[in-house]
């Protein structure tokens, strides 16, 4: 078969760039169709496939801009010819999936989330905006959304990386999804023995992942908390931030996984569609308390491998504390990296390979 992935942009490694990463070993002579692609962002894995873009990569500023594009990119992706493919295979967070196929194609959809700013999270996303973005999503989103739901009847089988995403997309776009967790390549990651005093937050630095919820915590607490990562709060959170707090703004993958091997636990603040990151934790040994919503309530197993804080109030994260040093003598490393085995690249890929066969077996 010639195969086709078509990637929302391909402009960081992200999570959903990894994940990526394994389909395209998995399908190494597939062709890779994005609106906008940064080679220098991006790994030699995905760079060795021929990647096509829509005509949104000849816009202005379409590298560091590609957002403010997003109205035209269902246009841009109806556009693109995938006549030659008998598999297409989109990959959705952002617009991917609205692709056109031949009747006798297979589209499978591998979806991280429904377009979150679009709909469960629009409201934080209005609010967080500029002026000029308060000011045009009101304009476009509706329409966005009546094609994001209508495009949605396209793809002939869809997976979730989560159960949390299998039911976004069952209220969004009225479909059924398989779950098939993402891949996580545990093997990268090893314990490291005793752990240090300080806890560990790692993400973009943007509202909805709530790192000012642990910087706060962590500053009226006293606590030690090392923060990795960079964004658009990074000064705010610096200037909040009390003397136990620490930050990183870049950490190469050595860094970070003495970071994770070497933190007393991970704190988790983020609603995340999965969260790679508690897995990785895990794989290095090292306890979660997470925000008990999203993706980690399937991947930390409360009591076993971590903990959780019911609410996104500091007072909240502070009980979460104390119950989890009260916990935490009693914590296995070895329970959580068998915890983390259980999304290794190979069961995603035998998940991945059942729901194609049983497209392929419906057209037979």
């Amino acid at each position: 078969m010639r195969i086709a992935i078509v990637h929302y942009w391909l402009v960081g490694m992200r999570g959903g760039e990894r994940v990526l990463e394994h389909l395209c070993q998995m399908y190494p002579d597939a062709d890779i169709f994005t609106h906008v692609v940064d080679p220098e962002r991006i790994s030699s894995i995905i760079l060795r496939h021929d990647i096509h873009t829509t005509f949104i990569a000849r816009l202005p500023f379409a590298k560091r801009q590609y957002q403010k594009y997003l109205p035209l990119m269902p246009r841009a992706l109806e556009l693109l010819d995938l006549e030659a493919y008998d598999l297409v295979i989109s990959c959705e967070a952002g617009p991917a999936k609205g692709v056109i196929t031949r009747p006798d194609a297979i589209h499978l959809t591998y979806c991280h989330s429904p377009m979150r700013y679009l709909w469960d999270q629009y409201p934080q996303y209005h609010a967080a905006g500029g002026f000029g973005a308060r000011v045009m999503m009101p304009l476009f989103a509706p329409s966005l959304r009546q094609w994001d739901m209508t495009s949605a009847a396209r793809p002939d089988r869809i997976m979730a990386n989560s159960a949390y995403i299998k039911a976004r997309i069952a209220k969004s776009w009225r479909r059924d999804a398989t779950v098939v967790y993402p891949p996580v390549d545990t093997t990268l990651f090893t314990p490291a023995g005793d752990a240090s005093d300080e806890y560990l937050w790692v993400g973009q630095l943007v509202p909805y992942k709530r790192p000012d919820l642990a910087v706060d915590a962590f500053t009226r607490s006293g606590r030690k908390l090392h923060v990795i990562g960079e964004g658009t709060m990074l000064g705010q959170l610096q200037a909040r931030a009390g003397p136990t707090i620490r930050f990183t703004r870049h950490a190469d993958f050595a860094s970070l996984r003495a970071a994770y091997a070497s933190a007393r636990a991970l704190v988790f603040t983020a609603e995340e569609d999965f969260g790679l990151i508690p897995v990785e934790v895990m794989a290095s040994g090292r306890p979660v308390l997470a925000f008990a919503r999203g993706g980690a309530m399937e991947t930390v197993v409360g009591g076993e491998t971590g903990l959780f804080f019911d609410h996104k109030t500091i007072e909240s994260l502070l009980d979460g504390l104390d119950r989890f040093e009260a916990w935490l003598p009693r914590f296995d490393p070895l329970a959580a990296v068998a915890r983390a085995q259980a999304f290794s690249p190979e069961r995603f890929r035998r998940a991945f390979t059942a729901v194609l066969d049983e497209a392929i077996a419906d057209r037979l």
